[in-house]
């Protein structure tokens, strides 16, 4: 009986809160299992599926590629990132060639994170990487960099769009890397009444939505 599990979770959220849809998830949660306690943890992806491996979290919203024959995933949204560059530079940076862009000041993620391994696959692709580099582990963070002209990175494809939309970014060519928004636990608690909580409050939040709506971004 929903009403009846009893017990913590400790889930790990990622990106910004509106995309992997925490405040549905959470009211869900709470009017459908009352007597379940959760504790959200905002992380970086890679951290956060290294916490759900060794038990520090019980599940996480996650993207990216990694993977572990003990940590089981339910997908939830594909969706892009672009090659993006500040508006202050001017709209000639849309003409400008790889090696161009590549000799600029790029604005990374951290090395934990999953968006600097698409941000490496992407270097590995055109066969050069930025030598200057700023790390930043927070997309807000990222925005407001590229925003102020500190360099190139990659963006989320609809923020991105937003920030070309309100003049401030450039989309650049049509680059685009792939990923997948996932929600992750370990597999061998399936069956354990919090997992099958919150795999029940998850599969209700992103099926109710439109399906235009879940393929957003």
């Amino acid at each position: 009986i929903r009403g009846e599990v009893v017990g913590r979770a400790r889930v790990g959220t990622v990106s910004d809160p509106q995309f992997v849809r925490i405040g549905d998830f959470l009211t869900l949660a709470l009017q459908e299992y009352p007597m379940l306690e959760i504790e959200l943890h905002h992380e970086v992806t890679g951290a956060a599926f290294e916490k759900v491996r060794d038990g520090t979290l019980d599940a996480s919203f996650y993207y990216g590629g990694l993977a572990h024959p003990d940590v089981a995933g339910v997908p939830l949204r594909d969706f892009g990132y672009r090659v993006v560059l500040p508006a202050t530079w001017g709209d000639r940076v849309k003409q400008l060639s790889w090696d161009e862009i590549v000799a600029m000041p790029w604005i990374v993620a951290p090395p934990i994170s999953t968006l600097r391994l698409l941000a490496e696959q992407l270097f590995e692709m055109r066969g050069s990487s930025p030598v200057s580099r700023v790390e930043a582990d927070n997309e807000a963070v990222i925005r407001s960099l590229v925003i102020a002209g500190a360099g190139v990175t990659l963006m989320r494809e609809d923020l991105a769009r937003d920030a070309a939309a309100a003049g401030e970014a450039v989309l650049w060519s049509d680059t685009r890397l792939e990923t997948t928004l996932r929600f992750l636990y370990l597999r061998q608690r399936e069956h354990d009444p919090v997992i099958h909580a919150l795999l029940d409050v998850l599969h209700h939040v992103w099926t109710s939505a439109p399906a235009a709506r879940r393929q957003r971004g």
